[in-house]
């Protein structure tokens, strides 16, 4: 598991450069690449067979000494590679995903997510890609796996706008590849108006990849937090409403626990994995989570 340490570099100025996303990146992949090799939990996935050499940065631990007491070189084990997988990440950039809780937003959230799930994936020898949309723009960064592609993925976060609406209409054809193992990873909060955002995800499943949605939310959306007289916005339409919080607690809470239920239920239904995702969540759940589904694609 992660340790906590790394949510000390949650700020905006972090998290929005390059340095930054990666910094954090690597503290979190090496710090769970670790945990799993004290725990010797290294049955999902993690087949270690292949070397590359040491970088500024790396954990000493996980240097093969042997090769280096026979060689001289500094080399780490790495995880055994499979060119035939791709990881695609689907990032909603519209503009609900600007809810922060705690100095942290949904869109940051995703950042971070990308980036330690890319980097833990290139580590694997897979292919990484980035699809970032709302109203307005659809940005692709086409599958690849080198250090310059990731830094290309890494520049796709920073510049990230999230603005606008989900779009109402848009081509399936443009989201993914059917032609090759895929795992895809879909990161929203669902905010939708007539399912326009469920649909799209169901249409991505094939006999060939595995869909896997992080639903992420706040802590304060899910427990409905608030207090007294509250005026909520509504950050794709800019539409206000001052509510008095305990009159409406039960019929919100009410309301949000039956459509994430019946989201729930038809993604499983399509073979679709969900999760949801707190903003406090540890990331190693979304580690692990890959590397379990990684396995089962192999």
């Amino acid at each position: 598991m992660v340790k906590e340490d790394y949510r000390d570099l949650y700020k905006p100025e972090i998290i929005n450069s390059i340095s930054g996303l990666l910094l954090i990146s690597r503290v979190i992949v090496d710090s769970f690449l670790t945990g799993l090799h004290k725990s010797r939990r290294v049955g999902t996935g993690i087949e270690f067979s292949q070397y590359r050499g040491y970088e500024p940065g790396d954990d000493l631990r996980l240097l093969d000494w042997k090769m280096l007491a026979r060689s001289g070189k500094y080399v780490l084990k790495q995880a055994e590679v499979d060119t035939h997988i791709s990881v695609k990440f689907i990032v909603d950039a519209s503009a609900s995903m600007s809810h922060s809780e705690n100095d942290i937003s949904k869109i940051d959230l995703a950042k971070v997510l990308v980036a330690s799930l890319s980097k833990l994936a290139i580590q694997q020898g897979d292919a990484v890609g980035l699809l970032t949309l709302n109203g307005t723009s659809l940005e692709q960064l086409q599958p690849a796996v080198h250090k310059q592609h990731f830094n290309k993925l890494l520049y796709q976060l920073t510049t990230l706008e999230n603005k606008g609406k989900w779009p109402a209409h848009i081509e399936i054809e443009q989201l993914h590849d059917k032609r090759h193992k895929e795992i895809i990873f879909f990161i929203t909060d669902l905010y939708e108006a007539t399912e326009e955002i469920t649909k799209v995800i169901t249409n991505l499943k094939t006999s060939r990849n595995e869909v896997i949605v992080l639903h992420v939310m706040g802590n304060k959306e899910l427990a409905f937090d608030y207090t007294g007289q509250v005026i909520f916005e509504d950050l794709e339409t800019g539409q206000k409403r001052k509510v008095s919080t305990k009159d409406i607690r039960v019929a919100y809470l009410d309301k949000l626990n039956t459509s994430i239920k019946s989201i729930k239920e038809t993604l499983l239904n399509s073979g679709i994995n969900y999760e949801l995702f707190y903003l406090n969540d540890h990331i190693g759940e979304a580690l692990q989570l890959f590397l379990k589904k990684r396995q089962q694609l192999l």
